[in-house]
């Protein structure tokens, strides 16, 4: 059941979830989505009152990434009140009903005794960046300013207990606040760290580190990718990024959205092209006309398996920006089509992935140099 909430908090979550409905200037009509991929994943995942179910586990879990990137897919295709729902579930199941104020849980589901409740309550970074991100763009593309006040608070909180100061570095992203530190050992996860969402952050919170944390995601990409290839997870330990000590240097899952990240980066991003070059290892392979590894040894550069369609979908982005047109519409002829994807069980992290990757080739949207979102239409 959702957490219980302060019926102020309830009250003005209710305001801003109205906002859309009563035609305050500038706010954008409520549209029929455009998206049919979109669509799928809303009829399979999505429950009607705005939770992304993931129902590969028996728990049924949802979780702060799924409920961040649902938020962020209703802003690109331009539905605010879908938008309102995934907020509003997100907001009082994950964050006691202000997230203003409080860090959304990352797991919730149904525990051992059949109880709907939050199952681990330490955040997840990777998602409250999404959902600051979804919240402030909104309301500039919206003109919503009371999301505008969540997104900020998240920010403050983001910066008082993700953010890390590292002795010979500065700034870097705590995968969460509890549990990463250890030994004179940071973990620390480089698919957790957009560069558009961090200089987006930098134009709204000009005295924030989001600028130096830039430069610092490419240094980790550069100093743990040895081969060209980024490993799910990386640790600084006595001034410089060595292999995790809990996962080793194996990339698959999480590392397949560095590629994703790098391959929508603005152009015009001072760092675009050396991300691109820390991240050259699939590049290589691909154009050789092999298909990208599953799992890389990134000490060694080699690899073993193939990954899924979301895998491969997640690579589109990476290909189209290297200019490898030819490539990104081969490997996207071997994806199945929407109704193809009805017909299969639905897999939550799998669907998310071919959203970025095929909506991103769709043109739905694009970030500018400065993070802004600029949707298609």
């Amino acid at each position: 059941m959702p957490h219980p909430a302060d019926p102020s908090r309830r009250r003005l979550l209710q305001t801003v979830a109205a906002l859309p409905l009563l035609g305050l200037a500038g706010a954008a009509p409520a549209a029929a989505p455009r998206w049919p991929a979109w669509q799928l994943l809303q009829a399979s995942s999505l429950s009607e009152d705005g939770r992304m179910i993931d129902r590969s586990h028996d728990d049924q879990r949802s979780t702060s990434e799924g409920q961040s990137y649902a938020l962020f897919f209703a802003l690109v295709d331009n539905d605010p009140a879908l938008f309102d729902r995934v907020l509003a579930w997100t907001q009082d199941n994950l964050a006691g009903g202000d997230m203003a104020a409080r860090l959304p849980a990352w797991l919730w589901g149904r525990d051992g005794k059949g109880a709907w409740r939050v199952l681990d309550d330490n955040p997840a970074s990777d998602s409250d960046l999404w959902l600051a991100y979804a919240l402030l763009e909104a309301a500039r593309l919206w003109r919503r300013p009371a999301l505008q006040v969540i997104g900020q608070g998240m920010l403050a909180q983001i910066r008082a207990r993700e953010i890390i100061e590292l002795d010979g570095l500065g700034p870097m992203l705590l995968p969460g606040p509890q549990g990463f530190i250890e030994n004179e050992t940071t973990r620390v996860n480089p698919s957790y760290l957009p560069l558009p969402l961090l200089r987006r952050f930098a134009a709204v919170d000009r005295q924030g580190p989001w600028q130096v944390l830039a430069s610092n995601t490419v240094a980790l990409l550069q100093q743990c990718s040895p081969h060209g290839f980024v490993p799910d997870w990386a640790a600084w330990r006595k001034g410089g990024f060595v292999v995790d000590p809990v996962q080793g240097p194996v990339g698959s899952y999480d590392a397949i959205r560095c590629y994703a990240w790098a391959g929508m980066t603005a152009p015009r991003d001072p760092l675009f092209r050396p991300q691109l070059q820390a991240l050259s290892g699939p590049l290589k392979r691909l154009r050789s006309g092999a298909a990208m590894w599953e799992k890389v040894d990134t000490r060694s550069g080699e690899g073993q398996g193939e990954g899924n369609d979301g895998f491969r979908a997640a690579l589109l982005p990476y290909l189209q920006a290297q200019g490898e047109s030819q490539q990104a519409q081969a490997l996207l002829a071997t994806l199945p089509s929407v109704e193809q994807q009805r017909a299969a069980k639905p897999v939550y992290y799998t669907q998310m992935l071919t959203l970025f990757g095929r909506g991103w080739m769709e043109g739905r949207w694009r970030f500018a140099a400065d993070g802004r979102l600029q949707p298609r239409g």
